[in-house]
């Protein structure tokens, strides 16, 4: 066991050794002056490992909160050492450099370290001037021929800043796991006080609701200053995808939640510049791989491969979907919601997938997304209620979804969801309509880090019993954390009592597995 606090730092020369450099300029001057407060502030994080290589990531701040995005750093070009090594105490290190921190990109790191050995763990951390970072871990992807006998990979999303504490981040690093999936709304998107939890709000976002690049850099800024959430990105590498509070609650492509809102101006253009700056902070604070944004749109689904064990299918669900139907919301079934052209995911997007399905040959294919996948009525009479804006509201995109992964016979398709800030598990069908339609696939759908506050501690919901294949139900906050092996997947829901105050325990509230080669979700 490594402890991410340690701060040792071996110096050392070989400017861009083993390593590319995204988004660096290597003829930026660092200019003069020096800094006089520890510019690492934000912590560090590790992300889209392949099998021999892995991103690392910093961003130099001073002050989180600075108000212009800048986070207190000077308007020059800043030097970044960095090192990786084989051990966490940083003595036998295999690759180093130096990355030049730019401004204009808010003084973010991203390096990708190249050479390193398949399926290895590693620890790395970064160096400007006397100022030394936290130590982080790593972990490279096996090799493509691999069957390695575990994967440890915990999944979380929806960390609402002002509903609560990020103890469950804190928790999800003391699981130690390999790999970390987060799901979207890994920040929000108001001003203080906009979004309150039924518990009440226990901190304040700083600033106006983010709509520019200054706005959401700052935000950024302030969630990654958590000591807490900086844990769980200093214990492995992690897997990003956004949903929407990211940008603005509910967007749909091109198509805001209020229109009207003074931070969209009314106009397409005002939103589409809206997104420009989102997308390019989302890039440089996060660890990815992808290269920057240069406008209003980004492509940010991608698949990660670990050997023969896993392929993730990380998709995004917001950028390329239809507008949700009926004004949003859970409404009355309607005609329109099993029109065959409307899409959450986009034609080009469902393609890759369909694509991915039938080229897969790993063990296990794991797609990582945001909304709720399973049918989930909500009338219990002889009417039909859904939600608009989860997977019911494109139904059709679903069914051709399913219908691809079993027509391409995908050995174990696993679907994992955030958003709805319950934990849930569900058996996946073809036909929602017949409970003795066979089953297809398994969802298992995360909790809140924080988002709505204490929860209710509810372990039923009344929307079980009108769908069958509804498994499982928690109203506490927390994560899921997963044990794959070639024979089965495991998977845990740890729900924390409270995070309107720090420290609360985590525990196990249900055990779910998978067995290889069998569909359907087995109490364990």
């Amino acid at each position: 066991m490594f402890d991410i606090s340690r701060r040792h730092f071996v110096v050392g020369a070989g400017a861009g050794f083993g390593a590319t450099l995204i988004g660096a300029n290597a003829t930026a001057s660092p200019g003069g002056g020096r800094l006089s407060q520890n510019p690492f502030a934000l912590g560090v994080a590790s992300g889209d490992p392949l099998s021999d290589s892995v991103i690392l990531w910093t961003r130099l701040a001073v002050d989180p909160l600075d108000e212009s995005g800048f986070a207190g750093m000077p308007a020059r070009t800043v030097p970044v050492q960095w090192q990786v090594a084989e051990d966490p105490g940083m003595r036998r290190v295999v690759r180093r450099g130096t990355f030049r921190a730019r401004p204009e990109n808010a003084h973010s790191v991203h390096v990708d370290v190249r050479g390193l050995r398949p399926g290895r763990e590693y620890w790395y951390r970064f160096k400007v001037m006397r100022w030394l970072s936290p130590i982080g871990r790593t972990r490279t992807a096996p090799a493509p021929h691999e069957m390695p006998a575990s994967l440890a990979m915990a999944f979380a999303s929806c960390a609402q800043y002002e509903h609560g504490f990020f103890t469950a981040y804190r928790r999800l690093a003391q699981d130690h796991p390999d790999l970390v999936l987060h799901l979207g709304d890994y920040q929000y998107e108001y001003r203080a006080n906009t979004y309150v939890s039924p518990d009440g709000n226990v901190r304040d976002h700083a600033g106006p609701e983010t709509c520019d690049l200054a706005s959401y850099r700052q935000r950024h800024a302030q969630y990654k200053a958590d000591e807490d959430l900086q844990s769980a990105h200093a214990v492995a590498p992690w897997l990003v995808v956004w949903d929407d509070h990211e940008i603005d609650n509910n967007w749909a492509a091109g198509v805001p939640e209020n229109t009207e809102a003074e931070e969209n101006n009314g106009t397409p253009a005002a939103f589409a510049a809206r997104r420009r700056d989102a997308f390019r902070a989302y890039w440089e604070n996060m660890p990815l791989r992808l290269p920057q944004p240069k406008g209003a749109s980004f492509r940010i689904y991608r698949r990660t491969q670990w050997g023969r064990l896993a392929t993730f299918h990380m998709m995004d669900t917001r950028q390329y979907r239809d507008d949700q139907l009926y004004g949003d919301g859970w409404k009355a079934k309607g005609p329109e919601i099993d029109t065959p052209g409307r899409s959450m995911t986009g034609e080009a997007q469902e393609k890759w997938l369909l694509d991915g399905f039938t080229a897969s040959r790993q063990r296990w294919d794991i797609l990582g997304q945001q909304v709720f996948f399973a049918a989930q009525d909500a009338d219990a009479g002889p009417g039909e209620k859904y939600s608009m804006d989860a997977w019911d509201g494109y139904r059709a995109n679903r069914s051709r979804l399913t219908k691809g992964w079993t027509e391409a016979g995908v050995r174990n398709p696993v679907v994992l969801t955030g958003d709805v800030h319950k934990h849930w598990a569900n058996d996946l069908k073809l036909d929602w309509s017949d409970p003795d339609s066979p089953v297809v696939g398994s969802e298992l759908v995360c909790s809140s880090i924080t988002s709505t506050g204490d929860g209710s501690h509810s372990t039923t919901s009344p929307n079980q019993r009108i769908n069958p294949h509804l498994k499982f139900f928690n109203d506490d906050r927390g994560y899921v954390t997963t044990r794959i092996t070639p024979e089965a997947m495991t998977a845990e829901f740890r729900s924390l009592d409270i995070v309107t105050k720090p420290g609360a325990d985590a525990v196990t509230k249900a055990r779910f597995r998978i067995e290889d080669g069998v569909r359907g979700l087995q109490r364990a």
